[in-house]
């Protein structure tokens, strides 16, 4: 029969603490990657939205 080993309660809240922090972590760094992702994709769209306005501004005969 394999042996039990048995932990305080302090330490078996100090070993779950210690890996929800480090999935906490991970999760941030993700969260983190994402809005990075997203500020980027934003900015590319501000810049072509100028792009389109600047053309269309110059193109425009009046008729529409």
């Amino acid at each position: 029969m394999a042996e039990i080993n048995k932990l305080s309660a302090g330490k078996a809240l100090e070993k779950i603490r210690s890996s929800e922090a480090k999935d906490n972590l991970s999760g941030t760094e993700k969260l983190d990657d994402k809005i990075k992702t997203l500020e980027e994709e934003v900015q590319r769209l501000r810049v072509q939205t100028r792009r389109l306005r600047r053309g269309r501004g110059a193109g425009s005969t009046g008729q529409h």
